[in-house]
């Protein structure tokens, strides 16, 4: 790839001609019109509309009072194409499923998941593509309780040691929120560590150029950090 003193401007028109919603299977079908159609509320038009339609979700799924239950509706058009309205960047934790936590429905979230729930370069990627040709308008970078990756972090950190394989990498990705919260002296470093790796890792959605910048500049995205608790199921945006 050839350097220049100039960064490309981004077009969403640019990426579409580009090829990638044809290669995503995105592009606008009858059917994907009709699922539109048959949902109970319109697509958000905002990231904030976006956003309560997900503390919403969430609310019904602490009241076990899910809408989305039946997953085989839709089935035909979500063949056609994905039209999400939120992304979500998860943890690897078996426990922690965005779709069911914010009762939400196969095709409304695109989910970004690692262990520890933080952004590298191929999660920016990812994100830029789901905002960008997807058209999601908030970011979630969700934390949950008893992270076992950010407890990895802090105890390698207090021990300065590295643990085995190719775990080192997620260290190395986590370890700024734990250098954050060691000098307050929290409570619970657990806890704290992993609120401040969600912050981290949200600020690092909204500030990354070109695209994902220039979309929140725009007002037409919007990054959060949150943190799940597994055992009451209700998720904090902080």
């Amino acid at each position: 790839m050839c350097q220049s003193d100039k960064v490309p401007k981004f077009s969403r028109r640019g990426l579409m001609v580009g090829g990638l919603v044809s290669a995503a299977g995105v592009a606008a079908t009858p059917a994907l019109a009709e699922t539109a159609a048959s949902r109970s509320a319109p697509a958000p038009a905002s990231p904030e509309e976006a956003l309560q339609r997900l503390i919403e979700g969430n609310a019904r799924y602490v009241a076990n009072t899910p809408i989305n239950t039946d997953h085989s509706v839709g089935r035909a058009a979500r063949a056609e194409g994905q039209q999400p309205f939120a992304a979500v960047v998860a943890c690897s934790d078996s426990r922690v499923a965005p779709e069911i936590l914010f009762d939400q429905g196969l095709g409304d979230l695109f989910v970004v998941r690692v262990a520890g729930n933080f952004i590298n370069e191929d999660g920016l990627a990812s994100l830029e593509f789901g905002a960008a040709v997807l058209g999601v308008k908030v970011i979630v970078v969700l934390g949950h309780s008893g992270c076992g990756a950010v407890d990895a972090t802090i105890k390698s950190v207090e021990n300065r040691e590295l643990p085995p394989g190719h775990l080192p990498s997620l260290v190395e990705a986590i370890r700024p929120a734990v250098y954050d919260v060691l000098p307050e002296k929290p409570a619970d470093i657990l806890e704290a560590a992993i609120a401040q790796n969600a912050r981290l890792n949200a600020g690092k959605a909204t500030a990354s150029g070109p695209i994902l910048a220039e979309m929140h500049d725009q007002n037409s995205l919007r990054s959060v950090a949150a943190v799940y608790d597994i055992g009451t199921g209700k998720v904090e945006f902080l």
